[in-house]
């Protein structure tokens, strides 16, 4: 019998050799299985708006100038107030070295959005334009004069994309022209108070921010008006603008882009999604988000800590950052794997019956004497209602879920004539302002080249992200149409969550569709 095996065995490796080989004839793989219920036969290429179908190009080869500037300074409050705009020259580097690209992307060169096929799912797919350098530049270097502006609340790495912008415009592509800091978000483009006065950004200045968390430059909500923006653009003769932000920064952005073409301006506007709730939708993720998971564990080991020492019946209770999205609070609690509870807006808040959270919580009290929670900022409203109040950005405010479940702990525990000393932490703050760890920064790095990239190459009304672990560049539109965007309930992140915690499932089940009716594959 084990003879027969092995003959077969090697049959099989026979007739695989023999079918590589023939493959190769025919330029296919040498391996792998033919799937006839698994095609594309088209592919849709989210195309960006190009300056130079508009407007005259300058059509310069496009090289890395590698410049090389004066000696390192620090940045200090006493730099910065000598960089702002109109308190002296800034400093110019005076040598280069040119050196070609090894590799320049091509306009039709692009990611395939949907890689997860299914048997008999639709055989067509949209495809993102890949980011990168260009053989030919539509901006003369010479002649660049670019800005840079953060809005919205904080999240780490924006002083690292700060950073990359401006040493990428000064020293790979040697602009003759300025880089303006803007302070304080769109405000700063038009507000006359002396500390929202543009800083002129310079290599030196920039060259250890990447260490501090924040921005360097300030950031606020609101303060949008296209018309002051426009002219100040005009002003200082800028033709290429930086917008970092969330998805309502970047539907300003493309306002800003629609403003140009309607002035007849040859500006570049490129964005760089910003979002600590990890929720601009198509990209992988957003930059910062793994520097604030991994700054929630000290908050999730802290309200171990004290769950673990305060007796009898200690829980600890973490409140994370997510308004519409449980990224952070799921990500933060497998990777902590000391999470007994996580609740995030996505999924429905059942406290009491054979579903409730608070039974589990407390046999889980039972079971090992402690307990540890983590809850989403926005996670639920169908147990507190939801606010009509909205904030400068338009966004409503949330209810107070974490002070709600300190109560409902304690009261539940009340019931059975027993006490829980609950000890309730909410780090927001500490986790959006931490400075970014190495993977962020090395991300933060890749969408500030790249943004310039696509900004000196003409194009405008984009985003730069990463897909499909590749940088694309994102039309804005589309960007923006579907965010923010939530975690799908029914998906493995949160099986895997549930996996760790042993929390009841409340996500509700998908309905059966009607006899008939067209089925769409949910990837």
């Amino acid at each position: 019998h084990n003879a027969h095996i092995y003959r077969e065995y090697e049959r099989e490796k026979m007739i695989k050799a023999k079918t590589a080989q023939a493959r190769l004839q025919h330029a296919e793989p040498p391996s792998g299985t033919l799937l006839k219920d698994v095609t594309i036969d088209k592919i849709f290429l989210w195309e960006l708006e190009d300056l130079s179908k508009k407007y005259p190009s300058a059509l310069i080869e496009n090289v890395m100038h590698n410049k090389s500037l004066g000696a390192r300074g620090i940045r200090s409050p006493v730099l910065r107030q000598k960089s702002s705009v109109g308190d002296g020259d800034s400093q110019k580097g005076h040598l280069s070295h040119d050196t070609p690209y090894n590799k320049l992307i091509s306009n039709h060169e692009c990611i395939i959005g949907d890689v997860i096929r299914k048997p008999n799912m639709h055989t067509h797919t949209v495809a993102y334009v890949r980011a990168g350098p260009r053989r030919l530049l539509h901006f003369d270097p010479k002649h660049v004069n670019a800005a840079i502006v953060t809005c919205g609340g904080l999240c780490p790495g924006l002083n690292n994309v700060i950073r990359e912008i401006t040493k990428t415009l000064h020293q790979l592509y040697a602009i003759g022209g300025e880089v303006y800091g803007i302070q304080g978000g769109y405000r700063g483009f038009w507000d006359p108070a002396p500390y929202l006065q543009p800083l002129l950004l310079t290599p030196e200045m920039v060259d250890n921010i990447h260490h501090e968390g924040g921005t360097v430059l300030g950031s606020s909500r609101g303060g949008f008006d296209l018309d002051k923006i426009l002219d100040f653009l005009q002003k200082k003769k800028i033709n290429q603008l930086y917008v970092i932000g969330g998805d309502g920064t970047h539907r300003g952005a493309f306002r800003l882009h629609e403003g140009c073409m309607e002035r007849g301006l040859n500006v570049a506007v490129a964005g760089i999604p910003k979002t600590i709730d990890n929720d601009v939708d198509y990209i992988d993720q957003s930059f910062g988000f793994q520097s604030a998971v991994e700054a929630a564990q000290v908050a999730i080991r802290s309200a171990k800590t004290e769950a673990v020492c305060n007796l009898p019946n200690g829980v600890g209770i973490v409140k994370l950052m997510g308004r519409s999205a449980g990224f952070i609070a799921a990500h933060a609690t497998m990777a902590s794997s000391d999470v007994d509870l996580c609740l995030i807006p996505e999924v429905p808040v059942v406290l009491e019956g054979p579903n409730g959270c608070l039974p589990h919580l407390r046999k889980r009290v039972q079971q090992q004497g402690y307990a540890v929670i983590v809850v989403a900022e926005g996670a639920g409203e169908e147990v507190l209602g939801t606010s009509a109040e909205t904030d400068a950005s338009g966004n409503k405010k949330l209810p107070p879920i974490g002070e709600f479940m300190k109560k409902a702990v304690t009261d539940y525990f009340a019931k059975f004539d027993e006490v829980a000393t609950v000890k309730y932490i909410d780090p927001s703050y500490t986790v959006r302002s931490v400075p970014a760890n190495a993977a962020d920064s090395l991300y933060c790095m890749q969408l500030a080249q790249n943004a310039c990239h696509g900004a000196m190459a003409g194009f405008t009304g984009f985003s730069v992200g990463l897909c499909n672990n590749k940088m694309v560049w994102l039309p804005i539109p589309e960007l923006v149409a579907t965010s923010p965007r939530s975690m799908n309930a029914r998906g493995r992140t949160w099986e895997r969550v549930l996996a760790l915690t042993r929390q009841p499932n409340t996500v509700e089940n998908e309905k059966e569709p009607e006899k008939g009716a067209a089925q769409v594959a949910k990837v």
